[in-house]
């Protein structure tokens, strides 16, 4: 078994042992316990990273709808890895800058600027509102 092979079932083992003591932990609906559970057993059956992209990118969407920002940037950036042609994994990072800390907001506007510039370069014609604010900005090129 190649070498990438056996680190990956490593990463999947330890990741699927940490979700289960986390789902014992953490206090969640059984509405999120069963999501979770589903996208953790999809993670550990699914090897192609196209598709895996996929299941990452909803475990952000998960995490963004409960205000775990930075969770949810880590699952968002997991996926992107994975397949970088996923411009709604840019616009929802885009949106997390944006509405970021205001003590420095400049700083994750400008994050923001260039995940939706990303992103409207993926799907032009897409993230409309996302391009006005870039051109009200002087933020757009």
């Amino acid at each position: 078994m190649p070498r990438s092979r056996i680190n990956g079932n490593f990463i999947d083992k330890t990741f699927s042992i940490v979700a289960n003591i986390l789902l014992r932990i953490i206090p969640t609906t059984s509405g999120e316990k069963e999501a979770f559970t589903y996208y953790r057993d999809a993670m550990r059956l699914e090897i192609d990273p196209y598709d895996r992209s996929y299941i990452l990118y909803n475990i952000g969407l998960i995490h963004t709808s409960n205000g775990e920002h930075t969770k949810a940037l880590e699952y968002y950036f997991r996926a992107l890895e994975r397949n970088p042609f996923l411009p709604q994994a840019f616009n929802n990072m885009a949106v997390i800058c944006h509405y970021g800390d205001s003590e420095i907001a400049e700083a994750w506007f400008d994050q923001a600027t260039e995940y939706w510039k990303q992103a409207i370069t993926l799907t032009p014609g897409n993230y409309i509102e996302a391009h006005n604010w870039l051109k009200i900005t002087g933020r757009f090129e």
